[in-house]
C-alpha cells in the first residue's frame, strides 16, 4: 500500500530524512518508532504530502505522490485519513460537526445521510452518545476516539496516527490500540502510526520500523526487532542511559528533526 525509497529530506542544509526506505503492506499496521529528534514527525508530514521531499519517492497505491500536481496530491489525500497527536478538534464545533466536517467539505451528501454516516463512525469507536457534546466537555481519551471517528469519516484506505497513546493513562491507552487494531482486522485498513510508546508499538504492530539520525537503524516483526544485537536498537528497546545513543538531547546528536516538530 505504501513504499518510501531513498526518501531525503533537509534543513537548512541538514538532512533530517537520510535516505529512508521501507513499505507498508496493505490491511497492516506498521509502527514508526524512534528517539526524540530521529525525524518521525517529518517522515509523517512526508508522507501526507505535507512538505516537500529532496529526493527518492513516496508511493500511496499506484501514485507516486512526489511528483504530483498539489490537486492530484489532494485526490490521493482522500483516500486516507489522520488522527493528530492532541485530536485537533474544534473547539467550536460539536463531537458529531466534527465527524462530520470531511464529509460535508468532500462530499455532496444529503443532511440526513450525513447524519447516518455521523452516528455509524462514532459507533464505531463506542461514542455514539457524545454526538452533541462539546470537545471541552469530554476527556483527552474520549477526544482521540472522536478524532479517530473523524478520520475515519470517508471510508479511508490508509490512517495515520501521530502519537496516538501520548498523554493517555494505561487504562485508555489499551482502549486505543485495540480499536487500532480492531479496525485493521475488521475493515482492512492499512495504519501508520508514529510513536515512542514501546508498549503499545509491540502490542500493535505488524512491522516495525526504527529511525536514529535520520535513517532507518531496524526494520522487522516485532519479534525481529527484540531479538536485534543492534546496539542502538537494544538502548532503545530497554531504556537504557548506557550505550551508542547520547544521553544528552540535542540537534547536534540527534538531527534536525528536533527543531520542526
Amino acid at each position: 500500500m505504501i513504499r518510501v525509497e531513498n526518501l531525503v529530506k533537509s534543513f537548512d542544509g541538514r538532512r533530517v530524512l537520510d535516505g529512508v526506505s521501507f513499505t507498508a503492506e496493505r490491511s497492516k499496521i506498521t509502527v514508526v518508532m524512534g528517539g526524540s529528534g530521529g525525524g518521525k514527525s517529518t517522515l509523517l508530514r512526508c508522507l501526507i504530502g505535507a512538505l516537500p521531499i529532496d529526493e527518492g519517492e513516496i508511493w500511496i497505491g499506484e501514485k507516486e505522490i512526489a511528483r504530483l500536481s498539489e490537486g492530484e496530491v489532494n485526490e490521493v489525500r482522500k483516500r486516507f485519513g489522520m488522527c493528530f497527536q492532541n485530536g485537533a478538534l474544534f473547539n467550536s464545533m460539536t463531537v458529531g460537526e466534527n465527524v462530520a466536517l470531511p464529509i460535508r467539505e468532500h462530499t455532496k451528501l444529503a443532511e440526513h445521510v450525513i447524519r447516518i454516516m455521523v452516528k455509524m463512525k462514532l459507533e464505531l469507536v463506542g461514542l455514539r452518545d457524545a454526538e452533541n457534546l462539546m470537545p471541552s466537555q469530554i476527556s483527552g481519551g474520549m477526544a482521540k476516539r472522536v478524532a479517530l471517528a473523524r478520520a475515519l469519516a470517508l471510508d479511508p484506505d490508509i490512517v495515520f496516527y501521530d502519537e496516538p497513546s501520548s498523554g493517555l493513562d494505561p487504562i485508555v491507552s489499551s482502549v486505543i490500540d485495540e480499536l487500532m487494531m480492531d479496525l485493521s482486522n475488521k475493515l482492512g485498513i492499512t495504519s501508520i502510526v508514529i510513536t515512542h510508546e514501546l508498549r503499545s508499538a509491540f502490542k500493535i504492530a505488524d512491522h516495525m520500523v526504527m529511525l536514529y539520525k535520520g535513517r532507518v537503524a531496524a526494520e522487522g516483526s516485532p519479534e525481529e526487532i527484540q531479538s536485534s544485537q543492534d546496539p542502538i536498537v537494544q538502548q532503545f528497546i530497554t531504556g537504557s542511559p548506557e550505550g551508542p545513543v547520547p544521553r544528552r538531547l540535542s540537534s547536534k546528536d540527534y538531527g534536525e528533526d528536533l527543531l520542526y516538530m
